[in-house]
């Protein structure tokens, strides 16, 4: 008895809890084929505005690669009616702060600004869309910006490899999902002023982004700036997007990469997995929580707390919209044979795949994912993104208030299924990652 009053105890709890992050939005279509997305909150006096395009290192072309990543930059450079780097000093001025960012999929760009301020953030985006600056003085000044933060975000990061996803050409044999998000330099400095401005025309464009409004503000007022804003920049020809197909792994591969940047090696296993958007893949998020989410997790406790054999053990899901990647690691204690610590792995996922978790344990996944979640949305700048995302990669807005739905309704069963599934020896590829100095 006291067992059912606990877990009805539990059930009213996250009812309650979902309903109160329930995100309330409203969303609609210009004429030109923005999508635009309003999401009110007046906790405090702020808005954010964000544009969000679906473009990212995927759609890059060979031998023109670093395109989408190098616009995250360019386009702060200045506009027709804004000065040549002068963007974020008028940011500045009227108490605003902004960035962007770029990743295989999407691009996107945000401001935060104090609420009276929202016309001035409505302008510079429609400004960024419809008159940018794309000369080769600032062609020129960016390739020098992006080959600085190449040096000291990737190459000198320690296990760089891993956290920015070059690993990611040992998953991928077809999928540009292979190639760095950042791509290669070599392309860059060799790309001619007219492939710049050709790459914007064909990604840049109203119909192909979404715009979200979040934070405190007037509703009749906004929709009336952005229809003067955004509704007379033309709508063009959407570009074609070319779907590659990634072939199944059927054997186990085993590859050596190296890195100057550390002392200790690192043991990895890549997968393919689900595109983000698939309920598998919330699946594996779940695995992922259980085998190294935090101290008390399977493989912190055991290579880490027990053994001894791994001063970090961890994995993650890089969610994407047409597969994503599953990584485990371990960076190894001094002495430690990978080979040994990989059957140490083994163990712990083959217990995933033929024996069910306790209920203890997935009720300790749903609190951490309701945390996260909370977490989450606990900024406009948050939610702001997530709504972007959602409508523009799953093609459905309202995913951001079925998060916890999906998370809760997972079973057990699903769980020892999904591992069986994707974590199959013959799926994987295991990356020995070795200080330079052992490279013979």
């Amino acid at each position: 008895m006291k067992k059912s009053i606990l877990s009805l105890a539990s059930a009213m709890l996250l009812a309650f809890t979902a309903n109160a992050q329930k995100v309330e939005f409203e969303e609609y279509d210009l004429s030109n084929g923005l999508h635009v997305i309003l999401h009110q909150d007046s906790s405090a006096p702020l808005v954010t505005v964000e544009v969000m395009y679906h473009v990212g290192a995927k759609d890059e072309v060979d031998g023109k690669t670093g395109m989408a990543h190098f616009y995250e930059h360019l386009l702060f450079t200045g506009t027709k009616n804004i000065p040549r780097g002068k963007w974020s000093e008028i940011q500045s001025a009227r108490g605003g702060s902004g960035n962007a960012s770029t990743d295989w999929d999407r691009t996107n760009y945000y401001q935060t600004y104090p609420s009276n301020e929202l016309e001035l953030a409505l302008w510079m985006e429609s400004e960024r869309l419809l008159h940018p600056i794309i000369d080769q003085k600032a062609v020129d000044t960016q390739n020098e910006v992006v080959k600085e933060e190449k040096k000291l975000r990737m190459d000198n990061a320690p296990y760089g490899k891993v956290i920015y996803g070059d690993v990611y050409k040992h998953i991928f044999d077809d999928h540009n999902y292979g190639r760095p998000m950042i791509g290669y330099i070599k392309d860059l400095d060799a790309a001619k002023l007219e492939e710049f401005q050709a790459f914007y025309d064909k990604w840049y464009m109203p119909n192909n982004a979404v715009l979200v409004v979040a934070g405190d503000f007037e509703k009749s007022q906004a929709k009336t700036w952005i229809k003067n804003y955004f509704e007379p920049i033309p709508k063009r020809s959407a570009p074609e997007r070319n779907k590659i197909v990634e072939k199944e792994r059927t054997a186990e591969k085993r590859v050596k990469e190296y890195d100057a940047n550390i002392q200790l090696p690192l043991v990895g296993m890549g997968f393919k997995t689900p595109s983000f958007k698939e309920r598998d893949a919330k699946v594996l998020d779940v695995i992922s929580t259980i085998l190294s989410n935090g101290k008390s997790s399977r493989l912190y406790k055991k290579l880490v707390d027990d053994k001894k054999m791994a001063l970090q053990a961890f994995s993650f899901s890089r969610p994407l919209e047409d597969y994503s990647v599953y990584l485990i690691g371990s960076i190894l204690s001094q002495g430690t044979n990978a080979d040994d610590l990989i059957k140490e792995v083994d163990e712990e996922i083959v217990k995933l795949q033929t024996e069910l978790i306790s209920d203890e344990d997935l009720q300790k996944v749903r609190n951490k994912f309701e945390n996260q979640f909370v977490a989450s949305n606990s900024s406009i700048r948050g939610i702001a993104t997530t709504l972007a995302r959602n409508y523009l990669l799953a093609g459905n807005t309202n995913r951001i208030n079925k998060e916890l739905e999906i998370i809760n309704s997972i079973t057990k069963e699903e769980i020892r299924e999904v591992a069986k599934k994707y974590l199959a020896k013959d799926r994987r590829v295991v990356i020995d990652y070795l200080p330079a100095s052992q490279k013979k």
